[in-house]
């Protein structure tokens, strides 16, 4: 090569196909933070990377693979969030293939304003684990109440307040989903 400088430019990851399959629930889902990590990672569409968005407090970390399902948008402006139950943790920006079993249908307050901020469950397609869990009725209900109080945490320490309302099954994850597909195509 000369001396000319090969500029590369990766698209935005929010955008990338969710491959959704409707009849397995099997889509993409891109982990910003990974299972165990106090560090808090934030994809940022303008620059292209995951950036530090905080920290938890000692003795706090994330119980399983957080991220998102790219081509959604939900209440919030940023794509459907997504808790992945998988054997071990995955990397900071890892695409990987989740069966969408469940939501954890939420409310957050911040400053007065509240709106609806529902979180997927899936469960990674190369988990040995959790390779049975087909519905969120599965999940162990000692573990669903402790993710659940994860959030509630998570976010108190972010000066939000957390409520969750209930949770639901693969039909209504799916069907959640699918609104969420629908904001974001309307978005353009």
């Amino acid at each position: 090569m000369g001396g000319g400088a090969l500029l590369v430019r990766m698209d935005d990851l929010t955008k990338l196909p969710n491959n959704l399959d409707r009849k397995t629930g099997i889509c993409s889902a891109i982990i910003e933070t990974p299972r165990g990590y106090r560090n808090k990672f934030d994809y940022d569409p303008d620059s292209n990377l995951f950036k530090l968005g905080g920290l938890l407090p000692e003795g706090m970390m994330f119980p399983f693979d957080f991220g998102f399902i790219p081509s959604t948008l939900g209440e919030d402006g940023d794509p459907l969030d997504v808790m992945v139950l998988m054997d071990a943790p995955a990397h900071v920006g890892c695409l990987m293939e989740v069966r969408i079993i469940g939501v954890i249908e939420a409310t957050q307050t911040e400053d007065g304003k509240t709106e609806s901020n529902d979180r997927l469950i899936g469960v990674a397609v190369h988990s040995y684990d959790h390779e049975d869990i087909r519905t969120i009725e599965d999940v162990n209900k000692t573990l669903l109440d402790q993710v659940e109080a994860f959030f509630i945490s998570y976010n108190k320490q972010r000066g939000k307040k957390f409520r969750v309302n209930g949770t639901g099954g693969p039909k209504k994850a799916l069907a959640f989903l699918k609104v969420g597909m629908k904001a974001h195509k309307a978005k353009g």
